[in-house]
Order: C-alpha cells, then structure tokens, then sequence
C-alpha cells in the first residue's frame, strides 16, 4: 500500500473581513506584518509572516465567484463569524507583546501558561477574529 504523501507546512492560510484597508492597517501596525510583493488590492491582499507563509485578507464576499487568470482557475471560496489565528513569538518576547497591545490600544481577552511550556497571549481583530502569539523555540515548533 502506498503511503501517504507528507505535508510540509501551511503556506496560505485566509481572513475574510469587511474594511480592507482597516485590517490591513491593523495587522501591519499591530504585529508588524508586511504586506507581500503580490498585494493584490480591493478583493485579497497578502501578508508576509515568516519565510515562505503568508496570511490572505481577503474582502468578505470579495471571492464568491470562481476567479479566472491566464494560468488557471481558483474556486470561489468566502468566510463567516470568528476564526482563529496563531502567530509563534519568541518566549522572551512575552512582556513586549504586552506593551506592544496596551501601546494600540488592544485589550488581551485570553491568556494561558501552557503544562506542556510556553504561553498564550489572545485578542481580537477589527472583525473579531481570534489572534493568538503563542511562545515558540527556535525551530518555530509551539512550545
């Protein structure tokens, strides 16, 4: 029996939001993300997040309908209500997340000490999606 083909990580990973520019300004003020070389506009737009990863803010309804290009075809896709999102910090970096939110004005709505190690910090977007920094080693394995 062949086994199974093995995952190498998540490149893409999507919001859906109702004001572009809004959580555009929120993710590049408030975590420092970048947007990438391939920043789309009004329907998606793409953050770096670390090497070879990018978070896609896309316009709520903006993707209903399959998208058509010269290279192919992506099928519609959409989302609704709060997801959740993890980015992995340094476990140094605990208290300078802390003044970092407070500085924007972010409230942290959920924090954990892990059993296993490690830590959580949680707040919420503009479109009240679920942010976690979680403390990870250098590999960027969660702790």
């Amino acid at each position: 029996m062949e086994s199974s083909p093995r995952v190498l990580g998540i490149i893409e990973s999507a919001i859906y939001v109702d004001d572009m520019e809004r959580s555009m300004s929120f993710y590049r003020e408030t975590l420092g993300l970048k947007p990438s070389d391939a920043e789309i506009g009004r329907r998606l737009n793409a953050m770096d997040v670390g090497p070879g990863q990018v978070l896609l803010i896309c316009q709520r309804g903006g993707a209903v309908k399959p998208i058509e290009f010269r290279g192919g075809r992506v099928p519609p896709h959409d989302g609704r209500g709060p997801l959740h999102l993890a980015f992995g910090v340094s476990e140094e970096s605990r208290e300078t997340w802390r003044r970092r939110l407070a500085e924007r004005e972010v409230a942290i709505t959920g924090e954990v000490d892990w059993p296993t190690g490690g830590w959580s910090l949680y707040f919420d977007d503009p479109d009240g999606h679920v942010v976690e920094l979680k403390s990870s080693d250098w590999h960027g394995r969660p702790l």
